[in-house]
């Protein structure tokens, strides 16, 4: 398909390019195919969908395959055009899609988990199918003999997977809010760290091998980047959703992060300037301005005849405070604090009016995302959810690639 080259547009937001519509439920994954005019999907609806653009405009699937079982998660490798379907029976089957995208085979079955498939990814270098699932289990598996390799259990539903196809590092979040870093051998593998920060569940996970950073969202509405290769342990906040942060995609080559969440929130961070760690909360009995005594602080209650008062903490400088020594708001982007966050007066002064400007830009993309993919070279996003309903953006406006898109509004 020839790819149409359009004047890019003048609105510095996503521009929708076209709504997929026609799922019996909620869409689990949808992907972009390279160089193609054309969308795959996965839903629970327990079909998986190749989705063409025809000259009229609208996308006609070209594939309709019905499963066993609803489809959960997918991973496709364009090049050998390879598709791997997870479902909720714990099941991978892969299939192989016709070049001319009118035909899928089917290869085989893989019994990777007792549970629903949450994650997916192929190396084709080692023929693995590395998976996570609501067994509290990574799996990988020989896509050569389908046979089972190695298994790692965790004390929660694993629910998103990263992976490093260079150094065979695969990174794994859970429910509990735990990211766990494993370096995965033929048939076992080792637990090289922990990562903890989160105070939810992790809902996405993004891994850029070339900066060595790892970007993990949650459902406690926040992303955490950690510099992995810094080896630092340094760690960035970023708060700026207000619902439970469900896809992310970093840009290496614009230095950006695009996030989506559940109540249909697009957000494109800044990560080219030099941001500031939050940091930690500290603990204090009493005040750490005014020293008057925290409810729980007994003895100073009853020798200065006061009652105890509620503890808080300064956003900027981690202190414990009361509420009489922090009764301002503000923002503070340089933290990763995009709305206004309780800070100490003292430091409510410190912040000038030029550090409240804003180093992310939002979007409504006026649906549930429960997915999102880019296909990073055209500045296309695709997203889904539990509307049924997928959407096709050209993230140019925002992202910065001027590159031309294959899609086309027209």
């Amino acid at each position: 398909m020839a790819a149409e080259i359009h004047s890019r547009p003048q609105s510095s937001r996503p521009v929708l390019l076209s709504k997929v519509e026609g799922h019996q439920d909620v869409v689990s994954a949808a992907l972009l195919i390279p160089k193609e005019d054309g969308v795959i999907t996965a839903s629970e609806d327990r079909t998986i969908r190749v989705w063409l653009k025809r000259d009229s405009g609208q996308y006609w699937p070209s594939i309709y395959h019905t499963m066993s079982s609803p489809c959960s998660a997918m991973a496709y490798h364009h090049e050998s055009r390879r598709i791997f379907v997870g479902q909720d029976n714990g099941a991978i089957m892969e299939f192989h899609i016709s070049e001319d995208f009118n035909k899928m085979n089917f290869v085989k079955t893989y019994p990777a988990h007792q549970n629903r498939v949450s994650a997916i990814t192929f190396c084709l270098a080692s023929e693995w199918v590395i998976s996570t699932g609501h067994d509290k289990c990574i799996s990988w598996m020989c896509t050569r003999s389908g046979s089972m390799l190695g298994r790692h259990y965790f004390t929660s539903w694993a629910s998103c997977l990263q992976y490093d196809y260079e150094t065979r590092h695969a990174f794994v979040g859970d429910y509990s809010g735990q990211i766990t870093l494993l370096k995965l051998e033929q048939n076992t593998c080792s637990v090289i760290t922990t990562l903890k920060g989160h105070e939810g569940s992790i809902t996405a996970l993004w891994w850029d091998p070339v900066q060595r950073l790892l970007f993990s969202g949650a459902s406690d509405h926040s992303i955490i980047m950690w510099d992995i290769g810094g080896r630092k342990g340094r760690t960035l906040l970023l708060q700026g959703h207000h619902d439970k942060v469900q896809a992310i995609c970093y840009i290496q080559l614009t230095r950006q992060l695009v996030s989506c969440s559940a109540d249909g929130g697009i957000a494109v961070w800044n990560m080219d300037i030099s941001r500031e760690e939050a940091p930690q909360w500290l603990e204090s009995d009493s005040c750490q301005k005014c020293e008057q005594p925290f409810f729980w602080n007994i003895k100073q209650m009853w020798d200065t005849k006061t009652l105890g008062l509620r503890q808080h903490h300064c956003r900027k400088c981690g202190q414990a405070v009361c509420g009489k020594c922090s009764t301002k708001r503000s923002s503070y982007p340089i933290m990763g604090f995009e709305f206004q966050v309780r800070v100490c007066d003292s430091c409510f002064e410190s912040i000038k009016d030029e550090d409240r400007t804003s180093l992310a830009t939002f979007h409504e993309g006026k649906h549930n995302i429960s997915h999102m993919s880019m296909d990073i070279s055209r500045g296309l996003m695709v997203t889904c959810g539990s509307d049924r309903i997928v959407k096709i953006w050209d993230m140019t406006p925002v992202v910065g690639c001027s590159l031309a898109t294959g899609f086309s509004s027209r």
